[in-house]
């Protein structure tokens, strides 16, 4: 061989085994630099975990995920020293955190035994680790394995992006398809969410698993049961849900409220908030951390707040007083029992009627009611605030247990309580005239007022059991609920509220109780590879019974009985299925159909001698949809689309003569349809700024029907075209752009919500209303260190930015002959319109113990 040749080999080699060792060398003190994190994920039967998430966290971060092999096993290196949380996850399972300290050079070990998941645990969105940085600073967000159309709000987007005096109503507005809105500014009001055509009462909510609602009928009050510090999260599921999902009007779909997660470490939080039209609120929290000795067991959490507010109309003061409690207690390694409880008192001046087109016109856009008790002739003034008043104290409180029972099985039980008791009182018209050519005051006299009570208080208990196998996880159970209701209505004098005397003065009278059953039982498949299936099946059964008394409007004087009882059965079989296929770990699509109901309200009885031939059956909502869910590291988008078919109307007719005189008939008018489709996503663009963006577009729509010829039990009815459903939105659009890095957190959110029909009592399509939108600016300045001031804040707040003034709802004073008729506008026209610009600032101090 050459001389040269094999010295420049020998030169090669020289420079190789340098660079060798020196790799060796780097690749040494990494190694002795940092550690890492590894164990083994078992299933509740102890057998070895496939396919499972594991993610590993840092105090900011996601720094790493992965899926668990057939051996169960996983290992996370090159970690920095220092404390992390592994979150371990799958379908099925409740989500369990460990904590790991990782030191140089060395692997810390962990072990880890799986636990079946509760209903509501299936739907804690908060558990889900991304390490797509644009779905970690999003402000809502889906969820891989979701099976239906569902939009997750978080604890970022609660704390950060809505006003300190929010409500449910606000929050869920971060939803795709959501129309909300609150006349005399956020949390001032019952505000009332729309979605997909569906009106509130139409759908679910729940607070930790339980529904609350209305007991005559199960819509929602925004001020009531659940206020906004007791909300951690939402999840927002469009759909009736799954078997297990248990609701009074899973018809729609289901908003799940949750409340805060309880931290490991004791806090103090003192906030004071004041801003425009005199509101103020003061609010205080607790947070005890991990207590009980050496091996502490026990968290506390407990938050008081009083808000005070004038409200952006005229007279429209409310003040609202709020408590809550959490107590988690880890009876052992397999049980866990969790107390939590709110208590509210609200008291408002609001009256039944909004303004009219008149008063708003002649006082100005806030106009509502008047401060003088007297008109200038020495009359009463009708409009006189005093005479509208609302006293309504609310608590809820409710009990879960969780037990590990060993073998794969596990059980659940929830018991609950809520009372609700909304003592009213209001001057009956604000009109005397509805034929007039301007609004005239109402007469103040005896029997104007009224006095008006609904009260209830509702105890249940839901149920589960739970069973984990190598195809996946069979659930059954159900949910029982009793409700005790007393209502009433009764003339009264609005000047001292003393009530009218005799019969013909009570406007109705009425107790009753409702009982509701709903046993279920699915079966959750994962055995499939990145394939999970659920299919079920429910029974929603309710027994109403109502005792009704003699007055002088609504049942009559029941030729001299002192009452009249009347019972009803409903009962209505709701198939559910569902899946979901895992393309690839950041990428899903999914397919649903879902069967929903709604039962008749308590006033179907609401009749001359509460005499009901034949009660109209539940309302039922078909609805199929289907979507994906796509997180890259800069980008993360979902949609879906959708089809709902749904009966949701009756109306009832009492023939006059003949053998059923008297007696009152329930026939279906033209059932509905609504198609569209809905998206959103969050880009991430750089240096902590995201944009976020949903719309919808969509199509709600009652059927055509042919008119038909008058029965014995239904009146003759016309022909009707294909008309639009009442306050259904043809189409929404939100876009919010962010700023989250260290301390600051900054958004600015627009929504537009675009054109919808209101109804006029009798027909539809009828009264249409133009598109309206509202933009809101939020700053955020936050210590975030380790701090005995930690989580301090600054928060300045904007709602309705650039003080839109736009028309929200319309209530004509006449009737149209018939849908054709094009809607006139009336000076008599009651109307909603946009509260102005408001502006809050908030001061949170922030304290926790030095942590060393």
């Amino acid at each position: 061989m050459n001389i040269s040749v094999l010295h420049k080999w020998r030169k090669a080699m020289q420079v190789f085994v340098c660079l060798a060792l020196v790799l060796a060398g780097s690749s040494l003190i990494q190694a002795q630099s940092t550690g890492s994190i590894q164990g083994s994920v078992v299933d509740p039967r102890g057998q070895a975990a496939l396919g499972v998430s594991v993610a590993v966290s840092s105090a900011d971060k996601v720094e790493r995920t992965l899926v668990t092999g057939a051996d169960g096993k996983f290992k996370v290196q090159d970690l920095p020293p220092g404390a992390y949380t592994v979150e371990v996850s799958g379908t099925g399972y409740a989500t369990e955190h460990r904590r790991a300290v990782v030191s140089a050079g060395t692997a810390a070990g962990l072990s880890i035994r799986l636990t079946l998941a509760s209903v509501s645990e299936e739907v804690t969105v908060e558990a889900e680790a991304d390490t797509s940085i644009a779905s970690q600073l999003s402000p809502v967000k889906a969820v891989l394995d979701a099976g239906s159309a569902r939009t997750e709000i978080t604890s970022q987007y609660v704390n950060e992006y809505t006003s300190p005096v929010t409500d449910f109503s606000d929050i869920i507005q971060a939803a795709p398809g959501t129309v909300s809105w609150s006349n005399n500014g956020i949390g001032n009001g019952q505000a009332k969410i729309y979605f997909r055509g569906f009106v509130d009462d139409d759908y679910t909510m729940t607070w930790d698993g339980v529904p609350f609602e209305d007991a005559n009928d199960p819509s929602h009050h925004s001020w009531a049961y659940v206020p906004a510090p007791a909300i951690g999260y939402v999840d927002f599921d469009r759909s009736p849900g799954t078997a297990s999902d248990m609701g009074p009007a899973n018809f729609g779909g289901s908003i799940h409220l949750f409340s805060p997660k309880l931290g490991d470490a004791m806090t103090f939080r003192a906030e004071e908030s004041y801003g425009s039209w005199n509101t103020q609120q003061y609010l205080g929290e607790f947070n005890s951390g991990l207590f009980g000795g050496k091996n502490p067991k026990s968290n506390l959490w407990f938050e008081g707040h009083h808000q005070t507010s004038d409200g952006y109309l005229t007279n429209s003061p409310q003040v609202r007083t709020a408590a809550s409690l959490k107590f988690n207690y880890k009876v052992s390694d397999q049980t866990n029992f969790t107390l939590i409880g709110t208590s509210i008192l609200v008291d408002a001046n609001t009256p039944n009627n909004d303004a009219t087109r008149q008063q708003i016109q002649d006082h100005g856009d806030n106009y509502l009611l008047d401060a003088n008790h007297l008109n200038p002739d020495g009359t009463l003034n009708g409009n006189y605030y005093r005479y509208y008043t609302y006293h309504v104290p609310t608590n809820f409180e409710i009990a879960t247990l969780t037990s590990d029972l060993g073998r794969g099985w596990r059980g659940e039980s929830r018991s609950y309580t809520y009372s609700y008791s909304n003592h009213q009182h209001y001057q009956n018209d604000q009109t005397t005239d509805l034929l007039a050519s301007t609004p005239t005051e109402a007469a103040v006299n005896a029997t104007s007022g009224i006095n008006k009570m609904n009260q209830y208080n509702r105890i249940g208990e839901i149920g589960s059991l739970s069973y984990a196998s190598r195809f996946g996880v069979f659930r059954t159970g159900g949910w029982w609920e009793l409700t005790p209701t007393n209502r009433y209505q009764i003339k009264s004098d609005p000047d001292t509220w003393v009530d009218a005397p005799g019969i013909k003065n009570i406007k109705f009278h009425e107790n009753f109780n409702i009982t509701t059953v709903q046993p279920y039982a699915e079966f959750q498949l994962v055995a499939i590879p990145r394939v999970t299936i659920t299919a079920g099946i429910k029974d929603a059964y309710f027994h109403f019974w109502l005792k009704q008394f003699a007055d002088g409007k609504t049942v009559g004087s029941l030729n001299g009985n002192a009452y009249v009882t009347n019972t009803a059965n409903y009962n209505s079989w709701l198939p559910s299925f569902e899946a979901n296929f895992r393309i690839r770990n950041n990428w899903s699509v999914y397919g649903q159909y879902g069967r929903g109901s709604i039962v008749p309200f308590s006033s179907v009885f609401d009749v001359t001698g509460a005499q009901v031939a034949v009660t109209p059956p539940p309302a039922i909502a078909s609805t199929y949809q289907g979507g994906t869910v796509l997180k890259l590291n800069h980008l993360s988008v979902d949609g879906d689309f959708y089809h709902i078919h749904f009966v949701n109307q009756y109306s009832s007719f009492t023939p006059s003569s003949g053998p059923d005189a008297g007696f009152t008939f329930y026939y279906a008018t033209p059932p509905s349809n609504t198609n569209g489709v809905e998206a959103e996503g969050n880009l991430y663009i750089a240096r902590g700024i995201s944009l976020f963006m949903n719309g919808t577009f969509g199509q709600a729509k009652y059927e055509a029907s042919s008119g038909t010829a008058a029965t014995g039990t239904s009146p003759a009815v016309p022909a009707s075209p294909s008309a639009w459903v009442a306050s259904a939105p043809h189409d929404t659009e939100s876009t919010g752009l962010t700023y989250q890095k260290k301390s600051w957190d900054v958004g600015l959110f627009s929504k537009r919500v675009g054109t919808r029909w209101n109804d006029d009592g009798a027909f539809h399509q009828v009264v249409p209303l133009d598109p309206f939108w509202m933009s809101n600016l939020f700053f955020n300045y936050t210590i975030r260190s380790e701090s005995r001031f930690d989580q301090s804040k600054i928060k300045l707040s904007f709602n309705n930015l650039f003080d839109s003034h736009d028309v929200v709802t319309i209530g004509p004073a006449n009737a149209v002959a018939n849908s054709l008729v094009q809607y006139t506008p009336s000076p008599l026209d009651t109307m909603q319109l946009l509260p102005g610009r408001s502006v809050m600032a908030t001061f949170q101090l922030g304290f926790s113990p030095r942590k060393h």
